[in-house]
């Protein structure tokens, strides 16, 4: 097919679907992204398609995989016993041990990524140079990213190219800019991004992508979703401890901006029938817990939270990039204000979260 439609990092058979596309309905139609100037005329900037444009490549086949996805075809919280995972970075210290574990809970791990390492096995794991040579040879559908910050943005756009569905980025430090940019590519290519400076989601008794310990995870009906990595595992472990379980753990990751927000994870779990009732674990800084909160009010399952950061100082930043009250603004009170105005039980510490989950099923 003419090359003039080629976009690097695709598989052919990717090419041929956008080159077919280009030869057939334009050069509008080769560039479904929407993000950046059209492959075919450099100066002109390409619309994202409507729906039933999408809808008409769809019914054709020339769709490339993990493009639009249509309802219904992407995981509802992320992972499950489908996901068949790639690992980038999978040679350094992290990619290395988390690899491994994740195999040994259960997780499909299919293929790691290391530039100059194909050829290798780690942890029994064929390892290949590029994402292309790993998508081409195994059924990949997510990734997870322990690239080093200076080439993790590159690693996220290597896979959204690829046409992998879901890409969680364990990866902090990365410039928020470049965050903002590979966040917005990706939600146009309809790619699921977790993260960054996430620790990833469990799936209890499924799947776990991530750097979470499994040994804290049981099944449950109880959705977690989660800003910090260490509240996510104590919560978790409280949770399992008192006789309950997950349905599904999400870490959403600590930086100011991430690819997956509070009211999408809600969106998701109010979706998911495996999920009764839902944790929400916020800290201050940033409106996230207040979007939330007006999200909630439209759902039928309960909510539970617990914010951390009470006692923080203003213009501070504790931990987190995103953790840091400013003017006024991010504050743990009026976080707890917001969700308490929406009947959202929030407890003063995250060890009284189970019984706050006791307490409904008691009354019941």
């Amino acid at each position: 097919m003419p090359g003039v439609f080629s976009v690097p990092g695709l598989s052919p058979s990717s090419q041929t679907r956008r080159a077919q596309r280009g030869a057939r309905y334009g050069a509008m139609f080769a560039c479904t992204c929407g993000r950046h100037h059209c492959s075919a005329d450099p100066s002109k900037q390409v619309p994202p398609l409507m729906t039933e444009d999408i809808n008409i490549l769809r019914a054709q086949n020339l769709l490339i995989p993990g493009e639009f996805p249509a309802s219904g075809e992407q995981m509802s919280i992320i992972i499950d016993s489908n996901t068949r995972l790639l690992v980038q970075g999978i040679t350094g210290h992290a990619g290395r041990f988390h690899s491994g574990a994740m195999r040994d809970y259960g997780t499909r791990v299919l293929a790691g990524v290391s530039p100059g390492n194909g050829g290798k096995e780690v942890n029994g794991i064929p390892v290949y140079n590029t994402v292309r040579e790993a998508v081409s040879e195994h059924d990949i559908n997510t990734s997870i990213v322990f690239v080093p910050a200076r080439f993790a943005t590159d690693a996220v756009y290597e896979a959204v190219d690829s046409g992998i569905e879901s890409v969680v980025i364990v990866t902090e430090h990365i410039p928020f800019h470049d965050s903002m940019k590979f966040i917005h590519y990706a939600r146009m290519n309809g790619v699921r991004i977790l993260g960054p400076n996430c620790p990833g989601a469990a799936s209890p008794g499924k799947a776990l992508v991530g750097i979470m310990s499994p040994t804290i995870f049981a099944p449950g009906n109880i959705g977690v979703a989660s800003r910090s990595g260490t509240l996510t595992y104590e919560i978790v472990n409280s949770i399992t401890e008192a006789g309950l379980g997950e349905s599904t753990a999400v870490g959403l990751g600590g930086d100011p901006v991430t690819g997956t927000s509070f009211v999408e994870a809600l969106k998701m779990f109010e979706d998911d029938p495996e999920t009764e009732g839902v944790v929400l674990v916020g800290e201050i800084g940033g409106t996230a817990e207040e979007d939330a909160a007006e999200f909630i009010k439209g759902m039928s399952k309960p909510v539970y939270a617990y914010i951390a950061g009470r006692s923080a100082p203003q213009g501070k930043r504790m931990g987190h990039a995103g953790a840091i009250i400013a003017r006024g603004k991010g504050t743990a009170e009026s976080k707890v204000k917001a969700l308490m105005d929406v009947g959202v039980k929030v407890a003063e510490f995250s060890s009284d979260i189970p019984e706050l989950l006791l307490q409904d099923l008691r009354a019941e």
